[in-house]
């Protein structure tokens, strides 16, 4: 296990950050992850050449890694039930995996075969998985449902609402899909960075504008994480220009209508992972980028760098005090004490 900060109290405007941090490595392996989940006291992942596993949180001895197909798919989403994971592999043919919990056995449920199919994020909530994917040529918004309940998956194209030209999502860390009590919301980038929201009980989709970095295909929002109905936050930047922090952050407090820019030229840059800390009502955040792993502990509103371990795109709460990242060939685990 590597300490790092043994004693630390940092100040960056009304923020304070008094913890220990402690890393200690989980997973050493050839593989980018992008795709977490937490179950039974075990970190469960997806990644590229068709991996999937997991390793145990108290004893990373204790690890199990398959292949869910011959061939070499990369995967950048995960999502789970009482009884199973799912996996979607990104490009077309795209296959959706369904992973038995108890023994691992896995098949494909469903292939969707569209050649511009990209499957950017896939989201699990109260019985029905959602999954954004690149649009067609006609450019109309690409969203595939699956319930549980009627073992049916759908594929919805709202051919109201278009995405502009050059617009579409990030494959970053499985994190640009959230759900709240009454509504999907999803974030967008490139020509155009927009908050699509989707209302569950009348299936009522709508575009926001946010104020976000724009207009190349590099830029604009690359994760969303909401509290609830109200509170959410997004992050990105530009992955080309991974100092670059103008725009990169933004918080709603009317459910993605509008959003304010925060710490625009005082945080760490790039952002591919955002995560309210449990319990914190919304006020404590972290997030990681390609260089830093940086929290907030004022709703977003100013941060400060924790660390500079590279390589990582997601992360995910244990608990209070624990997070686990995940990248380029590893997975570590955080403790804050």
């Amino acid at each position: 296990m590597k300490k790092l900060f043994p004693t630390l109290f940092l100040f960056f405007g009304t923020f304070i950050f008094a913890q220990n941090v402690s890393f200690e490595t989980l997973l050493n392996d050839k593989i980018s992850i992008r795709a977490l989940e937490i179950w039974d006291g075990k970190v469960w992942y997806s990644g590229t050449d068709s991996k999937f596993g997991y390793v145990d949180l108290k004893n990373p001895k204790n690890q199990k890694q398959i292949r869910l197909s011959e061939k070499k798919l990369q995967f950048r989403t995960l999502a789970q039930d009482k009884k199973s994971f799912y996996a979607i592999s990104i490009e077309s043919p795209a296959y959706f995996f369904k992973i038995d919990k108890k023994n691992l056995t896995h098949k494909i449920v469903f292939t969707d075969t569209v050649k511009t199919a990209f499957y950017d994020a896939l989201y699990f909530d109260k019985n029905k998985f959602y999954a954004f994917s690149d649009p067609s040529t006609d450019l109309k918004l690409k969203l595939l449902q699956f319930s549980l309940n009627k073992e049916k998956f759908e594929i919805k194209n709202y051919s109201h609402l278009k995405l502009n030209a050059g617009e579409a999502a990030f494959a970053a860390s499985n994190t640009n899909i959230a759900v709240g009590q009454n509504y999907l919301w999803t974030g967008t980038g490139g020509n155009s960075s927009r908050i699509l929201r989707l209302n569950l009980k009348n299936d009522k989709l709508e575009a926001y504008d946010t104020p976000f970095v724009q207009g190349i295909s590099s830029q604009g929002i690359y994760s969303i994480d909401f509290l609830d109905d109200q509170f959410g936050i997004a992050v990105g930047g530009d992955y080309t220009k991974q100092d670059a922090n103008i725009n990169n952050i933004a918080t709603t407090h009317d459910g993605g209508v509008t959003w304010q820019i925060q710490a625009s030229g005082q945080n760490a840059g790039y952002m591919t992972c955002v995560k309210i800390k449990p319990g914190s009502k919304g006020k404590e955040i972290i997030t990681v980028g390609d260089q830093h792993i940086s929290y907030s502990s004022d709703f977003g509103k100013t941060w400060k760098k924790i660390s500079d371990e590279k390589g990582f795109f997601v992360c995910e709460w244990v608990d209070k005090n624990t997070v686990v990242f995940a990248g380029k060939d590893r997975i570590v685990k955080m403790k804050m004490d």
